[in-house]
């Protein structure tokens, strides 16, 4: 029977329009958690969701993805365990901006267990250009779960 080992969550934005933040065409944190482990036994597995609201301008959105990638670690060089990327339809209105909730849920298993007894998760967004926004809400939750 699975045992949580703990749960967390990272509020960077709790409300729409709570942030105005350009999208950078470089990975910039914006949710990250420490999970304890103490004696977890068996299989980690590591169950986590990232929720992110973006503004795009009025008129030729359907080329700017955004890309949101999740590493066990602190750095975007550490090991990537779940990306995505959210892309507006080329049939999205061109009037006004266009606001997008998005959400993802990943996990990663059999993950190996922390020398120091914490595993870090790190949540990261980027842009191909500079024009979209992050605008809230804002999070990223993760929970650990061994076999015993």
């Amino acid at each position: 029977m699975p045992r949580l080992l703990d749960a967390r969550t990272s509020q960077n934005a709790s409300f729409q329009q709570s942030i105005s933040t350009p999208i950078s065409l470089v990975p910039v944190l914006f949710g990250q958690v420490g999970l304890d482990c103490v004696n977890p036994g068996g299989i980690i597995r590591v169950q986590f969701t990232l929720t992110a609201t973006i503004s795009f301008p009025g008129s030729g959105v359907t080329n700017m993805p955004i890309l949101f990638h999740v590493v066990r670690g602190t750095l975007i060089s550490d090991p990537v365990v779940f990306s995505a990327n959210l892309t507006v339809p080329a049939t999205a209105p061109g009037a006004g901006p266009l606001i997008i909730p998005m959400t993802a849920t990943g996990s990663d298993y059999n993950v190996p267990a922390p020398l120091n007894n914490q595993l870090t998760y790190s949540a990261f967004i980027s842009s191909s250009s500079t024009l979209p926004s992050r605008v809230g809400p804002e999070s990223f939750n993760a929970a650990a779960y061994s076999d015993f």
